[in-house]
């Protein structure tokens, strides 16, 4: 089963981050489960990603006839939704940024939410295209907890979002998560023992 890891953290070198430590331990169970098998890594900060700008993809989409800089930007767009609709097995790896997911990964959903190609619009709303057993885990590092039911609990609009968009919009079976949370407060270890027991509920199930 084809699985295609996205990499949301924008320090992509500094192997000190939370989320990519989240990232090994998934990395880790996955060679075990599947020896010989690697899955897909598209590193967000390492990769072109066209955004809803002027000379991006308002360009490309406003645009019948496209010049040879639109044209570029249209494949790439084209090939970054080939790539995601191809695999069955979507693993987010982010930190929180401000409550929500960090701006290139917002760039790069807006290349593939799109109208018949994820999703299609009927006379009763959209309704989602990815559903052939296609599920979703998010890999999440955050400073503060947010499943303490508290005032944090309602701020921490990125998981909703996704959930939504990948559940409700596109179509997914199932929205995973596993978490490292706590990090600017509590001890490392602490949060790496947690995140592993999270890791090791869903892991099993994501991969049904």
């Amino acid at each position: 089963m084809q699985t295609l890891i996205i990499n949301a953290q924008p320090d992509l070198t500094n192997k000190a981050h939370f989320s990519t430590k989240l990232q090994e331990m998934f990395l880790t169970k996955f060679a075990a489960q599947f020896p010989g098998a690697t899955p897909t890594i598209l590193n967000l900060y390492a990769t072109q990603i066209p955004r809803i700008e002027e000379v991006q993809l308002l360009k490309v989409w406003n645009q019948p006839t496209l010049a040879a800089d639109a044209a570029a930007l249209a494949q790439t767009s084209a090939d970054l939704l080939a790539q995601f609709k191809a695999h069955q097995r979507i693993v987010i790896v982010s930190p929180l940024h401000n409550f929500n997911v960090t701006s290139r990964l917002k760039d790069y959903l807006d290349n593939i939410l799109i109208a018949r190609e994820t999703f299609k619009y009927t006379a009763d709303g959209s309704v989602g295209l990815m559903t052939a057993n296609y599920k979703v885990l998010l890999l999440q590092a955050s400073g503060s907890i947010y499943t303490n039911d508290d005032r944090y609990t309602s701020l921490e609009f990125s998981r909703f979002y996704l959930q939504k968009m990948f559940e409700e919009i596109m179509g997914f079976d199932q929205f995973y998560i596993a978490r490292a949370q706590g990090t600017a407060t509590l001890p490392a270890a602490e949060v790496l023992t947690a995140a592993a027991q999270d890791l090791d509920q869903v892991f099993s199930q994501f991969y049904v």
